[in-house]
């Protein structure tokens, strides 16, 4: 026995000396322009086809290798491909700049690491903005915007003309969960969505998740949109900005100290109330509507291994109709990070976030009253990322965030009808803890894998009700801290590819959601009067199941990108009111609610072109999307009202020389689902009519034509400027917003259908520039 020990010895000793000693290469990757992390960029090994890896959300990266000679090869989308030999002897470290590259350059440099990403990657259902491309995109009013780019893309949808919110694979706008450098944004429209809330010029990182999240998400069903905010220029002071039509923007950034810190902040206001102004007419003059917003950022390198970051947000709605009917609503952010490098294999982040959402209805005048309502949170979180080997990345962490909801607050003057009233706040706690592993144990298959467990938990004081087709069947009173109800859910995230070769590959995912935030409101589209209620005695979490598998393609040296993906997703606990239900400050609103299930299902496809002087995309999408609430539809399924079949999008950009570059976008869709009268009857002699199934009718059919042209007027290192032109709706389409019936006056045995049209074309320009 004991030469049987000595044996095997022996041999574990052999086998230890044979292996190589393993080191690590770790770094940042930023732009040598401006000192902005690069999120995304692509390390690989020249030597080990299929090694490498990808940049985190701060530009990190960290590769372990065994001992020896390798050329890593540094790439990022739209900038010079750097090569870098090094003797990997012993740990190393090194920041990375690329050089942004010109128009010309871009088919030259960019390598096919960087351009194939998008078969490479475990990603399925994630779409990717760039910024640059966001600005030649032709949109109302002229200015670039985030949400409008993301509806021309498969699977994300709108609801007609001029609607807030979005809906993405069937969800609600209420299931997307919207971040701004990580805390949560409640409402992402100005001016009823005719604009979004984020300024381009404060964005750096666009990604949206129509499938599988990383585990780190959660508390929606539907999607994650997640927005990263510049950290502003360490190389130099700059200041830009436009002036439109009827909005203007202004932006600074620059070093606090350079290569180490550096500040931002952009300002946005729209002057179409300054406009009202100069009419005669006190109809018109007395009036205002405008939005504003504020974006802020600084960041400072302590030293190699900790960086702090500070941002907040800004921005609200105004509109006031003759001092006798007003409404205003905004959102405020703020967000302290800490990133700190315990090793060269080990990242953290530490962030403390604050998101508070309001909006007042103010009838003081004509009624007597005014209404506030008000949802925040605080959320603490602590993340960590462990480059385990060249196999295996390991995300872990938690997270915290206490919620108050304030469901109405009704103030009253001193002549006034009504009586005041202060709903309850309702505060609840909503933990989670999660894990994930990105694990390539081939060449060929990459897998992502990983499980959050949420907890969340309702607190006192105050009355809790519990109902039973609407009535009171039973009242609690709680303390404060006191556990009302509590949730516990796990949910699995799967994401599995795998690559045939470079130009081919198939992907599909797995993943659970769970919500505990739920919003009812009498309208379809995201309203700023919207109320948030949570989970309870009443309102059970709601679960979303998704299942998806796409096919991703590549042409012409990576120059094409064709993908398709087909989905189907399943929703417990879907809410919906009952019909006249009162939602303003209803202390029993609980009791005005229906509940249910939904499913969704579709097919999106999408060829895109991503580099050359022309660019662009063709996005299709065929989807249904259906509920089933108790009490709705005689208890059978019916379509819900995001429920549009066919949704095409083209969308083109075309750099004709230096100095000019133009872009068109077109759009049509099959009309969403609505419920229509079926007939009408008499009573007293006024005409009533009756309605038989829900959402039975479809709007018509939608398509618009939108135009622009950018002419660059001078560009240098130190002032840039451009002007751009644009025509939304260049063929005057008039696509109706709402159809109604009247009465026909000349024949009341008739009845009409009366369409509302908002606009048929509308021309904008913009002055920006640069310094």
């Amino acid at each position: 026995m004991k030469k049987l020990f000595s044996i095997l010895f022996l041999a574990y000793s052999l086998f230890a000396m044979a292996e190589a000693p393993r080191h690590t290469f770790s770094g940042t990757v930023t732009d040598a322009s401006n000192g902005e992390s690069l999120i995304g960029a692509s390390v690989t090994v020249k030597e080990l086809p299929g090694t490498g890896i990808t940049t985190n959300g701060y530009g990190y990266f960290s590769l372990t290798l065994p001992d020896g000679q390798y050329t890593f090869v540094v790439s990022y989308l739209g900038y010079a491909t750097q090569s870098i030999s090094i003797k990997l002897d012993n740990n190393r470290q090194l920041n990375i700049k690329l050089e942004p590259n010109s128009t010309e350059l871009d088919d030259v440099i960019i390598t096919a690491q960087a351009r194939n990403n998008n078969i490479t990657s475990t990603e399925i259902g994630m779409e990717k903005l760039e910024v640059k491309e966001i600005s030649k995109i032709p949109v109302i009013f002229g200015e670039a915007d985030i949400m409008k780019t993301l509806k021309l893309t498969p699977g994300i949808k709108s609801v007609g003309e001029a609607s807030g919110g979005f809906f993405v694979r069937g969800g609600n706008n209420s299931q997307n969960l919207v971040l701004l450098d990580e805390a949560t944004v409640y409402n992402a429209d100005h001016l009823l969505g005719f604009f979004s809330t984020f300024n381009s010029d404060a964005i750096k990182d666009i990604q949206m998740f129509k499938g599988t999240a990383p585990a780190e998400y959660g508390g929606r069903i539907s999607s994650v949109l997640d927005v990263k905010m510049n950290d502003g220029n360490n190389q130099s002071h700059h200041i830009g900005g436009g002036i439109g039509l009827i909005s203007s923007r202004l932006n600074a950034e620059g070093p606090l100290v350079k290569d180490k810190g550096s500040y931002l902040v952009t300002a946005r206001r729209t002057y179409a109330d300054l406009f009202l102004k100069l009419s005669p007419d006190t109809l018109i003059n007395n009036n205002q509507l405008y939005f504003y917003d504020l974006n802020m950022k600084l960041n400072y390198k302590i030293d190699d291994k900790n960086r702090l970051f500070l941002s907040g947000y800004f921005g609200r709605d105004i509109f006031e109709f003759q001092d006798r009917f007003g409404i205003d609503w905004g959102n405020i952010t703020g967000t302290l990070r800490w990133n700190h490098l315990w090793s060269e294999k080990l990242f953290s982040n530490t962030s403390l976030v604050y998101s508070n959402y309001d909006y007042r209805v103010d009838l003081s005048q004509d009624a007597g009253f005014s209404l506030h309502s008000v949802i925040k949170n605080w959320n603490f979180k602590q993340e960590f990322q462990l480059f385990a080997n060249s196999k295996n990345t390991i995300s872990f962490g938690l997270s915290s965030t206490f919620h108050t909801i304030t469901p109405g607050q009704v103030e009253t003057t001193e002549d006034s009808d009504f009586t005041p009233e202060r709903l309850d706040d309702k505060n609840s706690l909503d933990n989670a803890l999660y894990i994930s592993n990105v694990w390539k144990p081939t060449s060929k298959l990459n897998i992502n894998y990983g499980l959050r467990l949420s907890t969340y938990h309702l607190f006192g004081p105050g009355n809790f009700y519990s109902y039973s087709n609407g009535v009171i069947t039973d009242t609690m009173t709680y303390n404060k801290a006191e556990i009302v109800k509590s949730f516990y859910h796990l949910e699995p995230r799967l994401n599995i590819s795998y690559v045939f070769d470079a130009e081919n590959s198939v992907k599909a995912s797995f993943t659970r959601n769970t919500q505990n935030l739920h919003v009812v409101s009498n309208s379809t589209s995201s309203l700023p009067t919207d109320i948030w209620l949570s989970s309870g005695n009443n309102i059970k979490p709601e679960i979303g199941d998704q299942v998806s598998l796409g096919y991703f393609r590549n042409f012409a040296s990576d120059r094409y990108q064709f993908s398709a993906e087909t989905y189907y997703r399943s929703m417990e606990n879907q809410i919906d009111l009952k019909n006249g239900a009162d939602i303003f400050a209803n202390e029993h609103i609980e009791g005005e609610l229906l509940f249910g299930e939904g499913r969704a299902y579709g097919l999106e496809m999408l060829l895109r072109k991503k580099q050359g002087k022309f660019t662009g995309w063709i996005g299709y999408t065929w989807s249904r999307t259906e509920r089933l609430i108790d009490g709705i539809n005689n208890n059978n399924w019916y379509p819900a009202r995001q429920d549009i079949t066919h949704d095409l999008s083209i969308v083109g950009i075309y750099d004709i020389t230096k100095k000019w570059s133009i872009s068109a976008s077109w759009v049509y869709n099959t009309g969403n689902a609505v419920t229509f009268p079926s007939g009408k009857y008499l009573i007293n002699g006024n005409v009533q009519y009756y309605y038989t199934e829900r959402n039975g009718y479809r709007m018509p059919d939608y398509h618009r034509l939108d135009i622009g042209a950018t002419r660059t007027l001078k560009k240098t290192k130190k002032f840039e400027s451009s002007l751009n032109f644009s025509v939304y709706n260049a063929y005057g389409q008039k696509n109706p917003f709402s159809i109604d019936f009247e009465q026909d006056e000349a024949d009341p045995t008739k009845t009409i259908a009366v369409k509302t049209y908002l606009f048929t074309f509308v021309p904008s320009v913009t002055y920006n520039f640069k310094f």
